[in-house]
């Protein structure tokens, strides 16, 4: 039942309106109490809720999904601490210190009860957004970095939903500082005036189609997932509908294995569709409207050969069979659907202009014979329409309001918009954005399969693949991939874009949580004896990570003999301190050497010694069977080239090197590490788990992981 939700419009209860947004609850909203009122919500019943609190209990209750007020009682509980909580960061005296406070407990969680979101997020949300430009500064800042870690990713979200409140109630110096608000009476009503800035042209709220439509020949790269996520943008803006649909008309390219990992892939993005289609579900129609347009003298079957072909289209010549009888023409394309031989030598082209100065529109071919099994339809068909064809066709059958499609198209919309019109279907709009080019990055899947095919890689998951498990396999957070396309936006500028900024924005993610380790290359260590150490090896219990709780505990063994790097061995003078982390200082007394090569440090704990007036911080492994042996694999670019011209072969630009391996050895607590899990080894750098301990005699694999520095190069 809907209710009004009245209030002052100096203090409106910003908490409640977006929680209200976000769970689809109807409210119809009423500025006008006297300054200072506690809000009310009155229902048409007459009975009525006062005061903040009350409000958000009966929204979260009645929220279109239950799990917004806590999935059992314990997290309930959880979210009422939270809503007592919320109000702290309107006192201007207490804002920082909740905000540092917050920023430590969101330092290992993503929501702040649960693992979902719930009106104490949106309750939070709301009343930082509502500080206005002082959270503004801080958000931007690295002060506190979880905080708006989780500011963000809520923001992300429901970007449209909140930003929309926020613009209408709250100005630079926080809520009720901005002008009237522009929002009308329903907060509910997204179908009202004052909806969003319409960025498809002619769409309307609540009446937008779009489709995400790959082809099932590889899988999902980062310029696809720039098109996935643009749609999943305008479908929620517009609260519309998104159609997952994969276009599979080329059997000869095109497996189950790819539509389960394409899928796969759109489910690790976090887009949610309302349902997947596949051309091949259309081809009996499809064919029936080839036929239709032959019938109509809009189409016509050609056999010339296919390299004569390509050279009357661009001379704009016409072929000799343009001008066939229909009752020719349709006695061929029944040759084409048989496949027989004759129709082998055949395609449907459809009848444009050859004259037309763009390209596309000479006659482009509509439907080719192709013998190979489909991996859906197996042997049924031997005529496949061409996605020039078959996409106006499906998108205009699925009810799509607008089709995203990169600039690189651009050419190919006045054919798309005829082909429409031939078929008497009815417009469908095109919208277009950049393609994302990464610097030393091939996209294409065709260039993609080579190294797959040739063993170059491993597979189509390979950490130097640009594809999404590719990136994500390499230490790449989803979350960070996200935030690097949308902050691209749907511009149709085009774009060479730099690795280290995706990187970069990674690092930020990983870096406040992730569990830190030690390490040495087991090839360049050297022992360091302390005289004064302990007679029998003792272990302290030390955290993982000194700023994230979450991140658990580790065992250190402390000994009289340890392991050092050389480099580090090397940079160290005779008589000189230096800090060991996690111990103290020690005084190196002697520095033992073989032919120019240390082979031993011998020296003296001074566990009383500041570490503030120390040079050298060193990292430090126990001599001990129980250290895990590691391999720490790098990776390189595939090809050496920035660029790649349309006129250059990426065969000649292949990097030689693209793959390097160092064995290692970690620390005992290593051995406990997962799959997929990411740490950071002191002073070496960010590591994915790639396989984790099984026994001794084999190495834990160890993937770097970029950190946005520019990196050096393997060659």
């Amino acid at each position: 039942m809907e209710a009004k939700l009245a209030f002052s419009q100096e203090s409106p209860p910003i908490s409640i309106i977006c929680a209200a947004k976000v769970a689809d609850v109807p409210l119809t909203v009423d500025p006008s109490l006297a300054t200072g009122s506690a809000p009310i919500l009155k229902f048409g019943s007459g009975e009525s809720l006062h005061g903040v609190k009350p409000i958000l209990h009966y929204i979260a209750r009645s929220a279109s999904f239950s799990s917004f007020s806590g999935k059992n009682n314990m997290e309930f509980g959880h979210v009422v601490e939270w809503l007592d909580y919320a109000p702290t960061f309107f006192s201007g005296s207490e804002f920082e210190n909740a905000c540092s406070f917050v920023d430590g407990y969101l330092a290992s969680r993503t929501f702040l009860v649960g693992h979902g979101l719930t009106v104490a997020d949106i309750a939070v949300w709301s009343n930082l957004a509502g500080i206005g430009q002082r959270w503004e500064s801080l958000r931007k800042s690295k002060k506190y970095q979880n905080l708006a870690r989780w500011f963000n990713s809520i923001d992300a979200e429901y970007r449209d939903t909140l930003n929309e409140i926020v613009a209408a109630y709250v100005g630079k110096r926080g809520i009720g500082k901005s002008p009237a608000p522009s929002l009308k009476e329903k907060v509910h009503d997204s179908k009202d005036s004052s909806a969003p800035e319409v960025d498809l042209p002619g769409a309307k709220v609540g009446q937008v189609c779009v489709r995400f439509a790959p082809e099932p020949s590889g899988y999902l790269h980062i310029g696809h997932a720039k098109a996935a996520l643009l749609n999943k943008y305008f479908a929620e803006r517009y609260q519309g509908r998104l159609i997952v649909r994969f276009d599979d008309t080329n059997p000869s390219k095109e497996s189950n294995e790819f539509v389960e990992n394409l899928l796969k892939d759109i489910e690790t993005l976090g887009i949610k569709y309302d349902a997947v289609t596949y051309t091949s579900d259309y081809f009996p129609k499809l064919m029936e409207m080839a036929e239709s347009l032959i019938k109509q003298g809009k189409a016509y079957i050609d056999d010339t050969p296919k390299e004569q072909m390509r050279k009357e289209r661009m001379d704009g010549i016409e072929s000799r069979c343009r001008n066939n009888t229909v009752e020719e023409n349709l006695s061929l394309w029944k040759e084409m659907v048989n496949g027989t031989e004759r129709g082998m030598q055949c395609c449907v082209r459809g009848k444009l202009d050859m004259q037309d100065p763009n390209k596309s529109l000479r006659d482009p071919v509509y439907y080719r014979c192709n013998t190979d099994p489909h991996h859906r339809v197996g042997s049924k068909y031997k005529v496949y329409p061409t996605y020039d064809f078959a996409c106006p066709f499906v998108d205009a059958f699925e009810g799509v309001t607008h089709a995203l499609r990169s600039s690189e198209y651009h050419d190919r919309n006045a054919q798309y918009y005829r082909i429409l019109q031939d078929m008497g279907l009815r417009r469908v709009e095109i919208y277009e954005f950049s393609r994302l080019n990464m610097v030393y990055t091939l996209l294409s899947k065709r260039k993609l399969l080579w190294f797959v095919q040739n063993k170059k890689v491993e597979d189509w998951t390979d950490p130097r693949f640009p594809t999404v498990q590719g990136i994500v396999r390499r230490g790449l957070k989803v979350e960070a991939l996200i935030q690097f396309i949308l902050q691209q936006g749907a511009s149709k500028n085009l774009n060479l874009m730099e690795w280290d900024k995706l990187w970069t924005i990674n690092k930020k993610i990983i870096d406040p949580v992730c569990a830190r380790h030690t390490a040495v290359l087991t090839d360049q260590r050297v022992i360091f004896t302390l005289t004064n150490g302990p007679e029998k090896p003792f272990v302290r219990i030390l955290p993982r990570n000194k700023k994230c709780e979450g991140a658990g505990k580790k065992a250190t063994t402390f000994t009289n003999r340890i392991w050092l790097d050389y480099a580090d061995a090397s940079a160290i003078s005779k008589g000189e301190e230096v800090t060991l982390m996690d111990w103290g200082n020690a005084i190196i007394n002697e520095i033992k050497m073989e032919g120019g090569v240390i082979t031993e440090l011998v020296g003296e704990l001074h566990l009383e010694g500041s570490v503030k007036t120390t040079r050298m911080k060193i990292t430090w492994l126990a001599d001990m069977e129980e250290l895990v042996p590691l391999s720490l694999v790098e990776f390189d670019y595939l090809i050496c080239k920035k660029k790649l011209e349309e006129d250059e072969d990426f065969l000649e630009n292949l990097n030689p090197c693209t793959r390097r391996e160092t064995l290692a050895l970690g620390d005992a607590n290593m051995r406990n590490l997962k799959r997929g899990e990411i740490i950071q080894i002191e002073r070496k750098g960010y590591y994915r788990c790639d396989a984790p301990f099984i026994r001794s005699s084999k190495p834990v694999v160890l993937f770097a992981i970029p950190d946005g520095r520019q990196q050096a190069s393997l060659n």
